[in-house]
């Protein structure tokens, strides 16, 4: 038979909470992702891990509170916690691959398009295999036209997110990207839902006691993301290049590398000429011509 899926149990409240913190995330880890681009580059590996870990986190955080509002009224849900976890590694790993590969190569066709594949397919691993570790007596059932809509989903919306890291520099245009990344990444959970068919075990009855929504187990477990989220953020907002994205561009339009601070430029002459100046100002020789 097959089970009365319910993903909205608590109406409003999980989808819009969930979308706030796929907001966060990947607010935070294209700020970070901005912020490699103009710093030393023995500190570049750090600002990208963590804002791989934010996108990652944020992204898993979003699944999870979602999944609070899911229900199958026949039977219980449970899940495995290894498998639960695993997702989130899963996520971590795979968006820092693409996060990477464009922070050190660039915004470059192939590696936009190498790195949004790589992050979209990190996405969409992170959801199913979180599917995977949902337990109840019976099976899931997927329809294979949403699911490819899922991944393309998935994968567009992680190249635009990509491409936003290291094109868009304005504090204000980053929150934009973000806010079309949260709607990507709610629209990719919420398409691939609706490819979900649950058959229950012939053992099912009918009459036995409507499916517990495991909040028990998913508050606790979204805990931990959600204090990372928070201290990356308080990372982030103490570090003005970040928040404000005002870079000296003209310097790097002029040869100057990312990072490197500018040379303070000393006026040649006038009142406030540098004296050494003077003597290191080169200068036409005067012949005299005694003849």
């Amino acid at each position: 038979m097959q089970g009365t899926i319910d993903g909205f149990s608590y109406g409003a409240v999980t989808p819009v909470a969930a979308f706030l913190m796929a907001c966060l995330g990947a607010a935070l880890g294209l700020r970070c992702t901005t912020r490699s681009l103009r710093t030393e580059r023995s500190f570049k590996a750090g600002w990208l891990a963590l804002g791989a870990a934010s996108i990652g986190s944020g992204i898993w955080t979003m699944h999870f509170i979602a999944m609070m509002g899911f229900s199958v009224e026949e039977v219980p849900i449970g899940y495995d916690k290894p498998i639960t976890f695993a997702s989130l590694a899963v996520a971590i790993v795979m968006v820092g691959v693409g996060i990477f590969l464009v922070g050190y190569r660039g915004a470059t066709p192939m590696a936009l398009v190498t790195g949004g594949t790589i992050t979209g397919l990190g996405v969409a691993t992170m959801h199913y295999l979180g599917m995977a570790g949902m337990r109840l007596d019976g099976r899931f059932e997927y329809d294979t036209i949403t699911v490819t809509l899922s991944v393309v989903i998935a994968v567009v919306a992680s190249t635009a997110a990509l491409w936003a890291a290291v094109s868009i520099h304005g504090f204000l245009p980053s929150l934009g990207a973000a806010v079309v990344m949260g709607v990507a990444v709610s629209g990719m959970h919420y398409t691939s839902m609706a490819a979900l068919r649950v058959h229950l075990h012939p053992a099912t009855l009918t009459g036995t006691t409507a499916g517990d929504t495991p909040t028990g187990f998913l508050v606790p477990m979204l805990i931990g993301p959600a204090c990372f989220l928070l201290l990356a953020g308080i990372v982030v907002m103490f570090d003005p290049l970040v928040v404000m994205g005002t870079p000296d561009w003209g310097d790097a339009a002029a040869g100057r590398a990312l990072g490197i601070p500018a040379q303070r430029q000393v006026p040649r002459f006038g009142t406030h000429a540098d004296p050494a100046s003077f003597h290191s100002q080169w200068r036409d020789p005067v012949r005299h011509d005694d003849r």
